[in-house]
């Protein structure tokens, strides 16, 4: 499997990163484009079609999903569309927040039924979505419906993707054993600097990480405001193994 990061700043955009994205491909799968925060749609057209994927969402915060009006207006208007509905999977009202904010008029939903196949995630729930690779979501401690997501590939190895969420028993389960750890850090670890309860620091990344024996932790979700240097520098501290903060257009094989 094959994760391509389409964007990493968290919270919003950055001068240098669309918000989150990732694209997710494996011989004999549907490209997976996890998250689709804005640019993505852009970044995403460097490397796949975007006729042609499908789309994990983790929670409905603008930061994670606002591409993807742009994704109706690709398969319904591009001179050649595509043929089928694309699979979105996601929490429990994404129809309606998407379609919300696809609406032509306010106050109104716009019914994407006719080129997406929605389907909601079910918590402990593993789903097969090609070329061997499975994918299970875990609640998360964020504040709306947010999941975190446990890949185990064809050939075995297990990616465990935080999304968005504070310390929590869920995501020490999601994490444990992985040979990585994609985890956000919003924030250093200074509570003067941060609300509580929303996203993790650099600090309890590493401490995740270390707790649940990963093989090596992607950091990710990191905001223009914070500093990326001391985010790295507080995970570092906490955990022994390789730790690494991800750029767009970079790629990892698992």
């Amino acid at each position: 499997m094959r994760l391509t990061v389409l964007g990493c700043s968290g919270s919003v955009s950055g001068p240098d990163s669309p918000a989150s994205g990732y694209l997710i491909t494996s011989p004999g799968m549907t490209p997976v484009v996890l998250e689709f925060g804005p640019g993505v749609l852009g970044a995403l057209q460097r490397y796949a079609d975007p006729g042609e994927v499908s789309v994990f969402l983790t929670h409905l915060h603008a930061d994670h999903c606002l591409d993807l009006p742009g994704l109706l207006v690709w398969r319904r208007y591009h001179p050649n569309p595509p043929t089928g509905r694309a699979i979105v999977r996601g929490p429990t009202d994404t129809s309606l927040r998407i379609g919300n904010a696809s609406a032509e008029v306010g106050g109104e939903t716009d019914d994407w039924s006719d080129v997406i196949e929605m389907q909601r995630w079910i918590e402990g729930e593993v789903v097969d979505f090609g070329g061997g690779n499975t994918v299970a979501a875990f609640r998360m401690n964020h504040p709306p419906e947010s999941y975190g997501l446990r890949f185990v590939t064809d050939s075995g190895k297990v990616v465990a993707y935080t999304g968005d969420t504070a310390v929590c028993t869920m995501v020490d389960d999601l994490a444990k054993g992985a040979d990585i750890l994609l985890a956000e850090a919003s924030w250093t670890h200074d509570p003067a600097n941060r609300p509580p309860g929303i996203h993790l620091s650099g600090t309890e990344a590493g401490q995740l990480a270390a707790n649940a024996g990963v093989g090596e932790l992607l950091l990710t979700h990191i905001p223009p405001w914070t500093s990326r240097e001391d985010v790295i520098a507080e995970a570092k501290a906490e955990f022994s193994g390789p730790v690494h903060a991800v750029s767009p257009g970079e790629v990892f094989e698992f």
